[in-house]
């Protein structure tokens, strides 16, 4: 496929979940792209939990995250809609956006049409789209043989993961995600958790294979520390390495990761949880194949996060240079 006009906005599509992903959006839509977010559907923790349990409606909590990250409102919007009730009996533990969404739902009738809704409501700056219009149970093989159901169950099985899988297996991916994966300059995948916010994007029918069809630019942004329970002592390479063997693919061309250093304090913090940073193995990951972006990328406040500036400067530069060289 030619791109011969260099000068329309890029197409990024964004695949993940969690706050890590709505991190890395909040910087992203400052830049001179169009935006689709494809969502996980696979949580059943917390209030999305209850919601999906009780409504049997797809999880909403991941969905809402990337709505405020991309939405064009006034901030006062976006803290209510990440706002979580304290108390009232039935009521405590629920963020209003859930709420919102699941009330669009009953109005609707359906999922995919109340996250369209509020993706024009808010004034979501591009798309954001679950990744199937189901809601999916996460499954997990552990290395000792056991077998763990459920999104938020399997890092508290602080067990290592084998191997993941989704039921039900042949879910119908949503057609406009596919769509926006055909269309797309730029294809990033993470930041997130990578067994239960990566993978089960991944792992639904006809999305791995569209992204290796695809001539965009494809990118892997990898997470700056390992998540206790679920990749305990992972390097970059243990990261590519379990997305390659679940889906038997090659699937970026780039990986971005943080080479800064973190100061000794705040890994003490992050130690007592059981979390240190990922290892950037570099001689590994490029005997592979992918080409490393490595830069001081983290921020430090209550928590590590990436930096969501600097990081869209590198993927709108990546993104820029792909397309320059289509012509």
């Amino acid at each position: 496929m030619k791109r011969e006009d260099t000068q329309r906005t890029p197409s990024i599509v964004v695949i993940g979940g969690g706050t890590g992903l709505s991190v890395m959006l909040r910087g992203l839509k400052e830049k001179p792209v169009d935006i689709t977010a494809i969502v996980t559907v696979a949580d059943d923790g917390g209030s999305s939990g209850i919601l999906r349990s009780e409504l049997q409606m797809p999880p909403p909590g991941d969905i809402r995250n990337v709505l405020t990250a991309l939405a064009d409102v006034e901030p006062l919007m976006s803290l209510i809609l990440q706002y979580r009730f304290q108390n009232g009996t039935g009521l405590a533990g629920h963020s209003l956006g859930n709420l919102i969404l699941a009330a669009l739902t009953d109005i609707t009738g359906d999922f995919v049409t109340a996250v369209k809704e509020m993706n024009r409501v808010f004034a979501v700056k591009g798309r954001v789209l679950p990744a199937a219009s189901q809601a999916i149970v996460l499954k997990a093989e552990m290395e000792d043989g056991s077998v763990v159901e459920g999104e938020s169950k399997i890092p508290k099985a602080l067990g290592r993961i084998k191997r993941v899988s989704i039921e039900p297996p042949d879910v119908t991916p949503l057609e406009e995600a596919i769509r926006a994966i055909r269309k797309a300059d730029a294809i990033l995948v993470g930041p997130g958790s990578l067994y239960t916010s990566i993978l089960p994007n991944l792992l639904v029918p006809q999305v791995a294979e569209e992204i290796v069809k695809s001539d965009a630019v494809k990118m892997f942004i990898c997470n700056v520390m390992t998540q206790p329970g679920e990749t305990d002592d992972y390097s970059v390479s243990d990261h590519l390495g379990a997305i390659h063997e679940h889906l038997g693919h090659h699937l970026f061309d780039y990986v971005i990761v943080n080479n800064g250093e973190i100061p000794p304090q705040v890994q003490a913090k992050y130690a007592e949880k059981g979390a240190k940073a990922v290892h950037l193995d570099l001689d590994e990951v490029t005997k592979r194949g992918y080409r490393v972006i490595a830069d001081r990328l983290v921020l430090f406040r209550t928590y590590l996060r990436h930096d969501a500036e600097k990081l869209s400067d590198h993927i709108y530069q990546l993104v820029e240079s792909w397309m320059l060289r289509k012509r």
